[in-house]
């Protein structure tokens, strides 16, 4: 994989489209200080995702975009496009199959970054992922920027192994496993949850298994009470099938008595049917003798017509004779002007032949004049080519020798920046600064150890909190979920509690549920529903006001007299609503109940007793109307007992309306308990949120304080190091201040001969422009000759061709009037022909008019003789339809006959279908039950009474009473939490094997990681001990790891120049740095060989020596890995194969310039 094109828009310096090609792996850009070359290493970085504005040298990542300058106008957008040459697969995934690759990336002034791979859209994590494990990124060791070569050697141990690992290839393996442990941690909150979930499902099942139990008895007797029913309708439907045979024979009967009468009526038809067909014939004679009619008036009409053409045709041919005339006169008149034009065009046709011949001569000649003068421009053009090559290649020279002068006078500048950075810093040597900053951190870093302290004893007070909360969250929850069981219940019960209500008020049948509807009287409260009984008193008050207790409550029940015409069938009480005017008094029962005062009328006759034998002493003393009743129901009265025992529909309804209405408020009072609790448990939550929130801050603050607490030792270590080495360091300021001296003296004399060699280029380049300007007059001369022979040819040629074009026209007028001519001779014969057929249409027409006049006094009187066949036939019509009159008018009389029949068969196949619709409905009532009718009657025994049926029903209802209340819904509830059990059950499976997988995959993670990691430090270790020795000539380094962990220790590098003895790694030079992290990065280099490596200025503190050991071993590199390297130092320019100048002509905006690589040569070796 190579890096064949960058192109630049709009990125910083590079304002215009610019692109550069990469063609061979060892690339120098070299030009003048600020000129730009840098921005080319930023484009890289930027591209492959760099989103630190820092790195990129700025301030904010719009920074890139170029900001205008003296000349130019900001830009609103910058671009950058990275070419890759992937035909050796390295890149692998859905790109491998692409030879080429395009990154690009794009950013607006607003801000607005987009990243484009082959010209798709994508994310930056997409850019990111394609070069993990190649060595290349935005931060990876194959950018090497000015002041990072300190970075790698100074690095921390945990940065210095980010470069091993992305040599290693295992970032993407960390990266793995970072999304591993998220989604580990996620996993355990899920199984934490549905562990918690499952053991409150847990308890609600043993609640809800007793209640289903319960509800399954209960649903088994009612099952029972159902069969007993429809066996008590099965016997009703076999008495109801007897009635409806006995009417199926009588409607037989009134059957055959309308069969007779429709007999009779079906003679009367068929003479009626006769009679239509002689008045049929009738008919048909008279239209007959209309169609007669109908057509002697036409043949009348049609003679007459004729008559009418004939004049009018005579008329019409004498007007063709007069036009035939006018128009043969006219067609003459011009064929004779025709001919006389044809004859004037041919004189004029043998006059222009001879002049055409002559314009096309002259054309010849000056075609032959315009090749000449073009000769001799295409030789001036030539001689042109070849000054203009020769004005470049001076031109080229001397701007060689400019680019080589001012890289000479920055060199010159940087000596004397440098001598005086030394000089300044030599005088600036403060060792008693650096003791008493020693001291400064020392102090710092007792008072974090003391921060740190006091933050974990927070942190302590804050976790309690936290637990606290929780606590008391799962207190709140735990009453919550009792008082929601508790709700539950309540509301099955309700719901058992009003089905029973609803059955026990009775239905009063469909046409007066329909009638209350339709009076708007539907959802009208029901007697039973609105009294409030004195307890104990209830059986009493149903005891007595049976059959009363369904009544429907209405404002005034004689106002709806009027409506009763419309109740069908129905078994209906109205009472009236009203709850005063009624005074109960003491003893009786209407004082221990509150209600409708008629309810209450109707219970003020009837007294109270506490047991039988005082209601029984009481019968002998009561009034006229009066009675006495008992709290078990027991009534008394003159001459009659009534006691109920548990059966009917009503027995316990005012009971079980009170009940309704307490489960009613009781739910009312545990919703608002609910949401009481609900409230307190969002406060309790909300209350350890805050209290989680405010342990993970404290967390923060303790993590931030120890961070801080190690970066100040860091500090405290490293400003040791600088007092030890603050000696060493003046010592070697002295020795580079002699080298600076040396190499300023010798580059100064290089200016003077790159100025001698720049006067010379510039003379020979103002003798070219001499020449120049002498070929220029020519040119001009030469264009003019050129454009008058161009002129003259064209006249010559337009002349020629109006010429050519005028003869052609009149050539096609001639040919026009030809064919003219013989069209208008052939006219003349036409117009001949037709005078003389219209004067023999007028000879043979003689006068038609005397036959016609004959003929239609014919029809005349033909018309007359039908017209009096016409008044016979349509008297015969008029006699028939008398006759069809009488026989419609004895059929109606056998119609009425037999409609009167019919009624009466219609009343008894109403009251046969009374009677089958009630047996139907019996039998429907049987279905719905989910019997069947015949297994029912086949299981009866054939001495069944409906009686002891009955009574069985009743002993049914006191057991089923007895194991209420139920909660029905509790079976499909505890079906339904027990599937969610076992839902759960799955789902912990499920999280403990899913929890398993991704600890095993962090096992194999860790396990290759440790694996690649050892092996890669070890071959880079390797690679270090043999790349330094050669670097310096001598010496020694190694790496060294500062752990015993593979997945997390740190690694440094420990470096000994050859002739030193050096304690740590900051001691050493600045060149010294640089060869070791150049050392270093070629070790991993050669371990894992990134697709390019990027070098900005590295070989700058490097002398002659050393810059020649580099660059011998960065061309030997070069073979695996592309290079492309800035440089200012004219050994590294001329190991390079491709030099790539960038130049800042316009001010701020930068540009690229081709520079001669053989004339480069020549001047690095003159040099």
């Amino acid at each position: 994989m190579r890096l064949t094109t960058i192109k630049l828009a709009g990125f910083k310096s590079f304002v215009d489209p610019t692109t550069l090609h990469f063609p061979t792996n060892m690339t120098g850009v070299v030009g003048p200080n600020g000129c730009g070359k840098s921005n080319i290493i930023d484009a890289i970085r930027w591209v492959m995702g760099e989103s630190a504005a820092s790195r990129l040298r700025g301030d904010a990542l719009t920074d890139v975009i170029f900001s205008g300058s003296t000349g130019r106008k900001p830009v609103g957008s910058a671009m950058v496009e990275l070419l890759f040459d992937n035909s050796d697969g390295l890149i692998a995934g859905e790109y491998a199959s692409y030879n080429e690759i395009s990154v690009k990336r794009v950013v607006s002034r607003d801000g607005q970054s987009q990243y484009f791979l082959n010209g798709v859209r994508c994310r930056r994590r997409d850019i990111t992922d394609l070069f993990l494990g190649t060595g290349l990124g935005p931060r990876s060791y194959s950018i090497i920027e000015q002041g990072m070569i300190s970075e790698i050697v100074e690095a921390d141990p945990e940065q210095l192994r980010n470069h091993l690992e992305e040599a290693a290839g295992i970032s993407k393996y960390k990266e793995r496993r970072k999304e591993t442990e998220s989604r580990i941690k996620a996993t355990r909150e899920n199984l934490d949850r549905v562990r918690d979930v499952r053991d409150e499902v847990d308890k609600q099942l043993e609640h809800l298994k007793r209640q289903a139990r319960t509800a399954e008895r209960w649903q088994a007797l009612k099952d029972e009470q159902k069969r007993k029913e429809s066996e008590v309708k099965a016997l009703q439907l076999r008495s109801a099938q007897g009635e409806l045979d006995a009417h199926s024979a009588a409607l037989r009967k009134a059957d055959l008595a309308i069969e007779q009468q429709l007999a009779e009526q079906r003679r009367c038809e068929a003479e009626l049917e006769a009679g239509r067909e002689k008045h049929a014939a009738a008919a048909e004679h008279m239209n007959g003798v209309q169609a007669e009619v109908y057509k002697v008036g036409a043949e009348i009409a049609r003679i007459e017509q004729q008559i009418q053409h004939s004049r009018e045709l005579a008329e019409q041919l004498e007007r063709a004779r007069v036009e035939t005339e006018r128009a043969h006169a006219e067609l003459t008149e011009h064929v004779a002007a025709d001919r006389q034009r044809f004859e004037e065009l041919g004189a004029l046709l043998a006059e222009s032949a001879p002049q055409l011949e002559t314009l096309r001569g002259a054309d010849e000649d000056a075609g032959d004049a315009l090749r000449i003068a073009e000769a001799k421009l295409a030789e001036w053009q030539q001689q042109w080519d070849a000054h203009a090559q020769a004005t470049s290649q001076a031109a080229q020279a001397a701007e060689v020798e400019r680019t080589r002068l001012d890289y000479l006078d920055k060199q010159c500048l940087a000596a004397d920046q440098r001598r005086a950075t030394l000089e300044a810093e030599r005088s600036a040597s403060n060792l008693e600064d650096l003791g008493q900053a020693l001291e400064r951190l020392g102090l710092d870093y007792a008072s974090l150890r003391e921060q740190v302290d006091l933050q974990s004893a927070a942190l302590d007070e804050r976790r309690h909190v936290a637990e606290a909360a929780l606590e008391a969250e799962r207190t709140t929850q735990s009453l919550l979920s009792a008082r929601r069981g508790e709700l539950e219940k309540l509301r099955g019960r309700l719901a058992s509690l009003e089905a029973l209500q609803h059955a026990a008020l009775g239905d009063p049948g469909a046409q007066a549920r329909d009638w209350l509807d339709r009076l708007g009287l539907a959802d009208a409260r029901r007697l039973g529903e609105s009294l409030q009984v004195e307890s104990g008193w209830e059986r009493a008050v149903e005891t007595v006001l049976d059959g009363w207790l369904e009544a429907v409550l209405v404002d005034e029940p004689g106002a709806l007299a009027s409506e009763l015409a419309t109740l069908g069938e129905g078994d209906l009480v109205l009472l009236a609503a009203d709850a005063h005017g009624v005074d109960a008094s003491p003893g009786t029962l209407a004082a221990r109940v509150q209600g409708p005062a008629a309810a209450r009328a109707l219970l003020a006759r009837v007294r109270t007793a506490e047991s039988t034998t005082q209601a029984r002493a009481t019968v002998d003393v009561l009034g006229a109307g009066e009675s006495v009743v008992t709290p078990d129901g027991e009534w008394f009265g003159r001459g009659f007992l009534r006691v109920q025992r548990g059966t009917g529909a009503q027995v316990g309804m005012l009971a079980r309306e009170r009940e309704i209405r307490e489960a009613a408020a009781r739910i009312d009072e545990l919703e608002q308990e609910l949401a009481a609790h609900e409230d307190t448990l969002e406060r309790g939550r909300q209350e350890r949120i805050d209290a989680e929130r405010a342990r993970d801050d404290a967390q923060r603050e303790i993590y931030a304080a120890n961070r801080r607490l190690a970066e100040v030792g860091g500090l405290l270590q490293s400003q040791r190091g600088r007092l030890d080495s603050a000696q060493e360091r003046l010592q070697r300021v002295a020795a580079e201040l002699d080298d600076v001296d040396a190499r300023l003296l010798l580059d100064r004399e290089q200016v003077r001969e790159a100025r001698g060699r720049i006067e010379a280029a510039l003379t020979h380049m103002g003798e070219l422009e001499q020449r120049r300007q002498s070929l220029d007059a020519e040119r001009r001369s030469l264009l003019e000759a050129r454009e008058e022979a161009r002129m003259n040819a064209r006249e010559a040629r337009d002349a020629a061709h109006q010429l050519a074009l005028s003869i052609e026209s009149r050539r096609s007028a001639v040919a026009s009037l030809e064919q003219s001519l013989q069209r208008m001779h052939a006219q003349l014969a036409q117009f001949d022909a037709r005078r003389s057929e219209i004067a023999a249409q007028l000879a043979a027409g003689g006068d038609p008019l005397a036959g016609l006049e004959e003929q239609r006094q014919a029809c005349l009187n033909q018309r007359l003789l039908v017209d009096r066949q016409m008044v016979e036939a349509r008297q015969a019509v008029q006699e028939q339809d008398a006759e069809l009159r009488r026989l419609e008018q004895a059929r109606h009389q056998f119609e009425q006959s037999l409609g009167e029949q019919r009624e009466q068969l219609a009343d008894l196949r109403l009251r046969e279908q009374e009677h089958r619709i009630r047996a139907q409905s019996l039998a429907g009532a049987i279905a719905e039950a989910g019997f069947e009718l015949e297994a029912l009657l086949e299981a009866l025994p054939g001495e069944a009474d409906p009686m002891q049926w009955q009574a069985d029903l009743g002993d049914l209802e006191q057991k089923i009473r007895r194991l209420e209340p139920v909660n029905l819904a509790a079976i499909q509830e505890y079906e339904e939490q027990s599937q969610r059990k076992n839902y759960l059950d799955a789902q912990l499976n499920d999280l403990a094997t899913a929890l398993e997988t991704l600890e095993g995959a962090i096992r194999k993670i860790d396990k290759e990681t440790r694996a690649r990691f050892k092996e890669t430090f070890d071959r880079v270790n390797i690679g270090v001990q043999e790349l330094f020795p050669r670097l310096f000539g001598g010496g020694q380094a190694h790496l060294e790891l500062t752990g015993d962990d593979l997945l997390s220790t740190g690694v440094t590098i420990m470096a000994r120049p050859p002739g030193k003895r050096v304690s740590s790694i900051s001691l050493l030079s600045g060149g010294e740095k640089a060869m070791t992290a150049v050392a270093l990065v070629f070790a991993i280099f050669r371990l894992n060989p990134a697709p390019f490596c990027l070098l900005d200025e590295v070989d700058a503190p490097l002398d002659e020596a050393n810059v020649g050991r580099f660059s011998s071993l960065v061309s030997e590199m070069s073979e695996q890995v592309q290079f492309i390297f800035v440089t200012h130092n004219k050994a590294t320019m001329e190991a390079a194969r491709q030099l790539c100048g960038v130049t800042m002509r316009e001010p701020g905006v930068s540009r690229l310039v081709q520079v001669d690589l053989a004339e480069a040569a020549k001047l690095a070796g003159a040099a």
